[in-house]
């Protein structure tokens, strides 16, 4: 049964659930909570096992006030060619040899313009900020007439 994560958010989005359950139309939360399950279950498969982004050569990590991806560049990636793209949720690698792109997942939003990337030995190290956290209200004018 080979189902991605679209068909299976799509599947979701018309189930009826009880309320509560809300959490599981989430793939992000469905995929880390598996992960977990399966990182407790099997400790010796966990390092071998791919990251969010599907790659085991990207890793994103998080500290107090950024999101820091690093990437292992394949062998043959031209500097001329290397172009990394920041949204708010993920980081595109393009210029990867075969015309391969990569895409990594975050697991905070970002500033899409905050950020820094390097390679240093063959590792793109990318330094995002991350947005401020939990639910951020704007507040609004209110006209009374």
């Amino acid at each position: 049964m080979a189902m991605n994560w679209d068909d299976l958010e799509q599947w979701m989005e018309g189930q009826k659930m009880p309320k509560g359950f809300d959490v599981l139309r989430e793939p992000d939360w469905v995929e880390q909570f598996v992960r977990k399950l399966m990182t407790k279950a099997l400790p010796d498969v966990a390092n071998v096992m791919p990251g969010p982004s599907g790659s085991p050569d990207a890793k994103a990590f998080e500290t107090h006030h950024f999101v820091i991806v690093k990437y292992t560049l394949p062998p043959g990636t031209e500097r001329d060619q290397l172009q990394v793209l920041v949204k708010a949720d993920k980081v595109k690698i393009k210029g990867l040899p075969e015309g391969k792109t990569e895409v990594i997942k975050l697991p905070k939003p970002v500033f899409p313009k905050q950020c820094r990337a390097l390679v240093r030995g063959g590792v793109l190290q990318v330094k995002l900020k991350k947005r401020p956290g939990g639910e951020l209200y704007h507040i609004a004018d209110v006209r009374w007439e």
